[in-house]
């Protein structure tokens, strides 16, 4: 059976910062510094530089904006940013900010060079979103006291933070709140390699055996993300336990992902029911988004956003002016005959 054994210990987030959420976050399969950040190279150089150089300069990073996929490590980066500063960092999301008091208590609260995360910064309501405008460009904060004909502004000094916003839809930030940020780090689907060795460290941190060639078969199916590599990790350790396996071999990868409905390029049940639908239902497409969630029962933010990029990226769907549309790759992928008349 597979060796268990107690947490690995982690550093903490600083000394001052013990809250819940901080535990948490050590004690999961996270990378604590940036050299332990598998994958996105040319980001890692980049931040890399940008970090040693507020250090030396003593100052606070510049505010940066990370945005990509669902998945791919934004709150994990933001972390590390702070990590590798020394400093603090307040975690809070767009959707918990439901006005302006509510952010205004979190900055005027930050030390010097701390750093605020919000996660799902496109989701930040217009009037809380103004707020942040003088806090991130002028470190100070406007506030009105009073009401009627006797109120008054008063400009309240903040320390000079850093903002770290997330967001997996750039396009729905306002302008004048992206072009604040001094630094926009974009995040890729990460490779295949990439993802195996996410895959060999988390297994590692599970006091968990895996052979290469498991290994190999669940990066090629974990859709690119690492979020979704290290949960087919754990289903797959589930497997091996249950059959008393002393380590995750292909017969136990097979045996789990069958299971699950994940076929080896990582398409689940919803994926395969997205195109099949397409097919049989709108003989192959255009058809709208809406219809198409309509028909199988989901939101159109979920499949746009959770379904859709990966299948577009595999070419197995196409965006047209019309609609979506089922490319012949899935067809071939599904084992079904593509429309003899059908224009692709």
């Amino acid at each position: 059976m597979i060796k268990r054994g107690k947490p690995s210990e982690t550093r903490p987030l600083s000394p001052e910062d013990s809250n819940e959420e901080t535990q948490q976050i050590e004690q999961g399969l996270r990378p604590h510094m940036l050299k332990d950040y598998i994958g996105q190279e040319d980001i890692k150089k980049n931040l890399g530089i940008a970090l040693a150089a507020a250090k030396k300069r003593d100052e606070s990073l510049e505010h940066t904006l990370i945005h990509g996929p669902p998945g791919l490590g934004k709150t994990t980066l933001a972390h590390i940013m702070a990590r590798e500063m020394g400093v603090n960092i307040r975690v809070t999301s767009g959707p918990a900010l439901e006005k302006q008091g509510d952010l205004a208590s979190i900055i005027s609260n930050l030390r010097e060079r701390d750093i605020l995360f919000i996660d799902e910064i496109h989701r930040l309501r217009p009037a809380v979103e103004e707020v942040l405008y003088t806090a991130m460009e002028d470190f100070g904060l406007d506030l009105v006291i009073g009401k009627g004909p006797s109120a008054r502004t008063m400009r309240l000094k903040l320390p000079r933070f850093t903002l770290i916003g997330a967001t997996t839809k750039l396009s729905m930030l306002s302008s004048p709140l992206r072009d604040r940020f001094g630094h926009i780090v974009r995040l890729q689907f990460y490779t295949q390699e990439s993802i195996r060795q996410i895959i060999e460290r988390s297994a590692e941190l599970l006091e968990c055996q895996i052979e290469n060639d498991a290994a190999h078969l669940l990066a090629g199916c974990a859709r690119q993300t690492p979020r979704i590599a290290n949960r087919l990790l754990k289903r797959v350790r589930d497997y091996a336990d249950f059959y008393e396996k002393n380590a995750v071999d292909a017969e136990v990868v097979h045996m789990a992902l069958e299971a699950m409905g994940i076929d080896p390029l990582g398409l689940d049940k919803i994926d395969r029911t997205i195109l099949q639908t397409i097919i049989e239902n709108y003989q192959g497409g255009p058809v709208g988004l809406n219809t198409i969630a309509a028909s199988i029962s989901e939101e159109e933010n979920t499949v746009e956003d959770i379904y859709e990029p990966y299948l577009l990226k595999l070419g197995f769907l196409e965006r047209t002016p019309r609609g979506r549309q089922v490319t012949l790759k899935a067809y071939e992928h599904l084992g079904l005959d593509s429309p003899p008349l059908r224009n692709f």
